[in-house]
């Protein structure tokens, strides 16, 4: 294992600013691992931590062969995690909106210049995401279509789902969708929820990654973790349930529950007087996908995303 500084800035208040690489095997790029870019994706760093166990130990062993190069960076953005602020620490700005970044501009785009510098020649990519929305999802890899087709792989990490989206001009900022245009195929990974270690969740996201890994033959091992047969759909097949007041939110149902048509889902409590506002229900069968995890809503918030059968 080497351990590579991507990018460093001063800081006039406490340590410099410092993005570390840890780096696998050397030979052709094949993969890089990127973890947090929002101060709140615990979750995220986690699981890039677990793969820099692994993968250690795997090199020990001489399971990584000598024309491989796996990079994983665990974290984007210490500043932001060490105060426990989502986006960046000064200005409320997305180094996830940054790039392909700027190295002349302000400090979150010179952030995504530096790194994006850094990723480039990978032959594959793989994000550790988080949305922009509080809630629970069932684990699953995420594409935005391009001008790549390599969807069929996504089945490789052998997840529950696959899914494809369309992107539209506020995609264009993302590392994904710049990644892809520099002719990386590039995937991000979703699960559970943002802000906490979900032990089981980070468990199935870390074996996804490896048997990745396995299945392009950039490490030599047995996968003995079963997996998916991963289902392929666009993200504009899930059904939406939107609050139809503010309030307090009750739910009832948590990501990968099987509903029915007519289940109860949650319910939108009056916050001065406790009346039940709202009752939402399920208007087709299938598998709850995401579920907002916020105690309070916004009227319009979309609070539930099925997978109809």
């Amino acid at each position: 294992m080497k351990k590579e500084l991507v990018f460093s800035m001063k800081s006039p208040f406490r340590d410099n600013f410092n993005i570390f690489s840890y780096t696998f095997g050397a030979g052709r790029k094949c993969l890089a691992l990127v973890g947090t870019m929002r101060g709140d994706e615990v979750g995220q760093q986690y699981v890039c931590s677990q793969v820099v166990k692994e993968l250690s130990n795997l090199e020990n062993k001489g399971l990584i062969p000598k024309d491989v190069s796996i990079a994983v960076i665990p974290s984007c953005n210490p500043f932001s995690m060490n105060i426990g602020k989502r986006f960046w620490t000064m200005d409320d700005t997305d180094i996830n909106r940054m790039f392909p970044g700027y190295n002349l501009g302000e400090t979150t785009q010179r952030i995504a210049a530096g790194l994006f510098e850094y990723l480039q020649g990978y032959e594959y990519g793989i994000q550790m995401a988080s949305f922009y929305m509080p809630g629970d999802f069932v684990p699953h890899v995420r594409i935005l279509n391009t001008c790549l087709d390599y969807v069929n792989e996504g089945k490789d990490f052998g997840l529950p789902y696959v899914t494809v989206r369309t992107p539209g001009p506020f995609d264009t900022t993302l590392l994904n969708y710049n990644w892809q245009i520099w002719d990386t195929k590039t995937f991000s990974l979703y699960g559970g929820a943002t802000g906490r270690i979900d032990g089981d969740v980070c468990k199935t996201l870390l074996n996804s990654i490896i048997r990745f890994m396995i299945k392009k033959g950039f490490v030599l091992k047995k996968s003995f973790d079963p997996a998916y047969d991963s289902e392929i759909f666009n993200e504009n097949e899930l059904i939406s349930i939107q609050a139809p007041n503010a309030g307090f939110f009750y739910k009832k149902k948590k990501a990968g529950d099987f509903v029915r048509k007519g289940d109860e889902l949650g319910r939108i409590v009056d916050p001065y007087d406790g009346s039940i506002k709202s009752r939402l229900y399920a208007f087709h069968d299938g598998i709850m996908f995401f579920t907002h995890d916020n105690p309070l809503t916004l009227q319009n918030t979309p609070l539930f995303k099925i997978r109809g059968e």
